[in-house]
């Protein structure tokens, strides 16, 4: 087996201008340009990409807002998940992307001969799924997983552990043949969907992992089924980190390039090689409602050098309501319990001292020409103090004559005690997740 110290790569899901001035190698190729084992890095609606649509020209903050008009969409998913509803059935579909929530996209290889996927790394999530081929409904035919290519592909019974270990999946209860584990599923509101087990190799770059369990979608409707599949990084047994722990130990982290990186790129390691050695850690707490949720002990925020007065029943873990703080990739904005928000919002304007206006989401909007006094934000959580860069504190308007605080509070009809540190406050920083141990490292590293 390989060095088993990976690097993946994301592509941010941004529909931005992306145009290289000068060609020194061959951007759809497949392979480093170094020799390497890492991937080829291409925006997900670049010409690269088999997900390329029409180009749709938009400012980093236009394309933010449009994809966290949705985070309210995701809120509601936490949020019934930390509370135990809907029933299990429904824990496998949500994700950012069937959301249409900003997400990033690794690439893996399934099946003999490997067969190239684009699919969504989601940290909430427990299981594998794609669509495969023939499936009746499924948006893109030609990103499917070709079962009937692969000489090693196989379903798996229902009398086989993973079928009993997968959620929502379900099999008759009598039959006079060996029955396919499978399931039934609607979500969204307007989709559902059918799939079943399977196995087959899953190829990392440059790890071969046989036997592999995944979802193979064979039947879906509605509009909201990802093309692209689900990487569920989540600590249920079925997720990629579970499967994998003999090889990677239940080791993760990714690296999130900045909305204004030119090339996007980002990294996922697998595995304790090639973990930065400097790091600070926080614990992982444990919510048995749900437990792949990566919870963390958020003790307070401070503006500047003023940490700000906060009731601790907002921030305190709490498994049988699900209050407390998660971290998790597919959100993209930051946001707080709406009491926690307007004190961080209100020192914040305090010490910007301006006049202040509105954007989409973001509620303090102030002149660009004030942004050299504007106070970083610090996170306090256990063992670990996270001051936030600027430019994950900060966005900017097209224009480039406004900057806004970018978080916002949860609305009111979503659960108001969850807490999530979203993707947009995650960026050019290296998050370690540290399973076995629980424990979540966050160190700075420039991802782009």
């Amino acid at each position: 087996m390989a060095s088993s110290s990976l690097h993946f790569l994301f592509f941010w899901t941004l529909l931005l201008p992306f145009t290289l001035t000068t060609a020194t190698r061959d951007t759809c190729a497949t392979a480093a340009p170094d020799g390497s084992d890492d991937l080829s890095i291409i925006p997900i609606n670049a010409k690269c990409s088999p997900f390329a649509r029409t180009h749709v020209s938009a400012s980093v903050i236009d394309t933010v807002l449009h994809m966290a008009s949705s985070d309210s969409h995701r809120f509601t998913y936490l949020s019934s998940l930390v509370a135990g509803k809907p029933k299990p059935t429904s824990v496998p579909v949500a994700s950012g992307n069937q959301l249409h929530i900003g997400n990033y996209v690794v690439r893996a290889r399934l099946g003999t001969p490997p067969q190239l996927m684009f699919m969504v790394l989601d940290t909430s999530n427990d299981a594998v799924w794609l669509p495969c081929s023939g499936c009746s409904g499924c948006s893109n035919a030609s990103t499917s997983f070709n079962t009937n290519s692969s000489s090693t592909y196989s379903t798996v019974s229902c009398s086989t552990a993973q079928c009993t270990q997968a959620r929502g999946l379900t099999c008759p209860s009598s039959s006079p043949q060996p029955s396919i584990c499978s399931f039934n599923q609607s979500y969204g509101g307007d989709s559902s969907f059918s799939a079943n087990l399977v196995q087959d190799t899953l190829t990392l770059s440059p790890d071969v992992i046989p036997n592999f369990s995944f979802g193979c979608i064979n039947s879906a409707s509605g509009n909201s089924l990802p093309p692209q599949g689900l990487m569920g990084l989540g600590r249920g047994p079925m997720s990629l980190v579970s499967q994998t722990t003999s090889l990677y130990s239940g080791v993760f982290s990714y690296c999130l390039p900045s909305f204004r990186s030119f090339y996007f790129s980002g990294s996922l390691k697998l595995g304790l090689l090639g973990q930065p050695k400097s790091i600070r850690y926080t614990p992982l707490l444990r919510n048995p409602r749900r437990p792949s949720l990566y919870y963390v002990n958020l003790t307070g925020v401070s503006v500047g050098s003023v940490q700000v007065p906060v009731d601790p029943v907002y921030l305190t873990f709490d498994s049988n309501s699900g209050a407390g703080t998660i971290i998790d990739s597919g959100t993209v904005i930051t946001r707080f319990a709406q009491p926690v928000y307007e004190a961080i919002r209100d020192e914040f304007r305090k010490q910007v001292n301006g006049s202040f206006s509105t954007l989409g989401a973001f509620d303090t909007c102030f002149s660009a020409d004030n942004e050299n006094v504007a106070p970083k934000i610090t996170l306090h959580m256990t063992s670990l103090d996270l001051k936030l860069p600027m430019e994950n504190t900060l966005i900017h308007s097209s224009a480039g004559t406004l900057t806004c605080l970018s978080m916002a509070g949860i609305r009111q009809n979503a659960n108001a005690v969850l807490n999530v540190i979203a993707n947009l406050q995650q960026q050019n920083l290296r998050i370690l997740f540290d399973v076995p141990n629980s424990r979540l490292g966050i160190a700075p590293e420039p991802c782009n």
